[in-house]
């Protein structure tokens, strides 16, 4: 029997870990003890066939990853400080990853292509250079953003979890017991990683805006939105394509480089939060084949 794809995150003072439908955020509390949320998930995929169809499934899970994603962080701030923080409704959960969606797509697409008009009346007006050009600008943006962001303390803690995570799924997928002592000799980098996905849609982005010309720029905007769910789609399927074929891991080759800025070594304790997760998992996983054989 194949080893089961366990995919993760980074949560505030713990880690997020799903498998199919079950999802478990583990958080070490102020208390110093770990605390355990565990939920059934109903993936879109399951109720309409035709999004598993190959780019489809792609914007999919960007869209499921991007919702889990801010429902995972207010779950474990929740857990993590329970009497500073308010659980997030549905409509204030909403409104985050809608301020979420509206500030990635801000910053690494409609600033870069309002800042290329610079290219445009100094440098060239050869429409595929300038696409070049825009997307160069975005990897520099997307870039010093994580930069900045990785010399915040807090941030720190968090991509230490985010090396917590990739260790201890690495330790799964190797077939070894789980345990701090055996994830520790695991690397912090994972192929399956969301940074490598994330440098990969900037990529893939370069080359497909650049089959559609220069328009004027409300064009040129609405064009780069329009298309982005394509581009999701797209990266998604190198991405699995990288898992399957030694070539196509050339095309995630940054993306491991670039997870050395977006992960830390974990210690022992932040280990056994994302051993937890995993374990919590792998029980409804498991729990399910029990009673599907009942």
């Amino acid at each position: 029997m194949s080893t089961p794809k366990i995919g993760g995150q980074a949560v505030i003072e713990g880690v997020m870990m799903r498998h199919k439908n079950r999802l478990a955020i583990a958080v070490r509390t102020p208390e110093n003890e770990i605390s355990l949320y565990e939920e059934t998930l109903q993936p879109v995929g399951e109720k309409y066939p035709v999004l598993k169809l190959p780019i489809l499934r792609g914007v999919v899970a960007f869209i499921e990853a991007l919702v889990l994603g801010v429902r995972a962080l207010t779950i474990s701030a929740n857990l993590a400080m329970p009497e500073e923080e308010e659980e997030l409704t549905g409509w204030q959960l909403a409104l985050t990853v809608g301020a979420a969606l509206f500030l990635g797509v801000g910053l690494f697409f409609l600033l870069p292509t309002l800042l290329s008009r610079f290219f445009e009346t100094t440098i060239t007006s050869h429409k595929v250079l300038l696409n070049v050009l825009e997307g160069c600008l975005r990897l520099i943006i997307f870039l010093l953003y994580l930069f900045l962001v990785s010399r915040h303390q807090d941030i720190q803690r968090v991509f230490a979890y985010h090396g917590a995570e990739h260790k201890s799924i690495a330790c799964f997928e190797a077939g070894e017991a789980l345990t701090p002592e055996n994830a520790r000799k695991f690397t912090t980098i994972h192929p399956r990683c969301g940074t490598s996905f994330l440098l990969l849609v900037m990529t893939v982005s370069i080359v497909l805006f650049s089959f559609f010309g220069w328009p004027d720029p409300l064009q040129r905007i609405a064009l780069r939105l329009a298309l982005l769910p394509l581009v999701a789609g797209i990266s998604y399927e190198l991405i699995q394509l990288a898992g399957k074929y030694r070539f196509f891991r050339y095309l995630t080759a940054p993306g491991l480089w670039l997870q050395r800025l977006t992960t830390r070594e974990p210690d022992e304790a932040q280990l056994e939060v994302a051993i937890k997760s995993i374990e919590a998992v792998l029980a409804g996983v498991n729990q399910r084949e029990v009673l599907k054989n009942v």
